[in-house]
């Protein structure tokens, strides 16, 4: 996520007008900070301001119109996320963008069409393979914005010997993504073993008193070790990109503007 790519590409563009290659008029519907779709307004600063394109939410979309959206951002952006997508937002994305490609497991939809070059490294660590939905999501929003990121999956608190043997490898990281659903007691556990920031993600994943992940967000929230921030239920994309503009400033070795 880097905000220079949209500056750059300003700077391109006034470029082009001082030597007459583009009119004032295009240019001035380049510089236009959104545009209106008539159901949607799309928001072309984002990247200016925030360093990544906006982002579509895919449920409540009729899927032409998460296709829409999606083709008017990659009018001025390299690429575009779509989240939480089904099938048939898929297959109307890609009748307009053939380039688009259909994340199953992570329900996302990406097209980018000048892949940035992976810096840092975020560790993912998932306690279960029912949660792997959610790490998904955070791992491909994550490599989209030119992070690199290590996989760890099925580690959870029930066998602690499988977290605990891989340690040394996420403690290379810069920061690290927790994902669990029942009691959320991996937040706590990996926490405890990293001088690292570690975002905590609770899931929906879980028997009747788990409440739909209630259960793992409590518990992440009120957990004793320091260190730890917690998104909200199932959020791997805003766990990605938290971690995403943390592992960005670490890989440079510069602190927030």
């Amino acid at each position: 996520m880097n905000p220079g790519a949209a500056n750059q590409r300003l700077r391109d563009l006034l470029l082009q007008v001082q030597q007459g290659t583009v009119d004032v008029d295009r240019a001035m519907q380049a510089l236009q900070p959104a545009a209106d779709l008539g159901f949607a307004q799309v928001d072309h600063d984002r990247a200016r301001r925030c360093g990544f394109p906006e982002v579509v939410y895919s449920p409540g979309k009729q899927p032409q119109d998460a296709a829409q959206i999606a083709r008017e951002i990659l009018t001025r952006s390299e690429r575009v996320l779509l989240t939480r997508a089904t099938t048939a937002h898929h297959e109307a994305v890609q009748g307009l963008l053939a380039d688009a490609v259909w994340h199953e497991r992570a329900r996302c939809i990406t097209v980018d069409r000048a892949p940035l070059p992976r810096t840092g490294l975020v560790a993912i660590v998932a306690a279960g393979t029912s949660d792997l939905p959610v790490a998904e999501e955070a791992a491909v929003a994550l490599e989209l914005a030119g992070n690199a990121v290590e996989r760890h999956y099925d580690v959870g608190v029930a066998g602690l010997h499988r977290l605990l043997d891989r340690l040394p490898a996420i403690r290379r990281a810069n920061v690290a993504i927790a994902v669990a659903g029942m009691e959320g007691a991996l937040a706590s556990v990996l926490t405890g073993q990293l001088a690292r920031p570690v975002i905590a993600v609770p899931t929906s994943v879980g028997y009747g008193a788990s409440f739909g992940g209630l259960a793992a967000l409590l518990g992440m929230m009120t957990g004793c070790a320091a260190g730890v921030g917690v998104v909200n239920i199932d959020n791997g994309f805003g766990a990605g990109y938290l971690a995403s503009l943390i592992n960005q400033l670490a890989a440079a070795g510069k602190s927030p503007p």
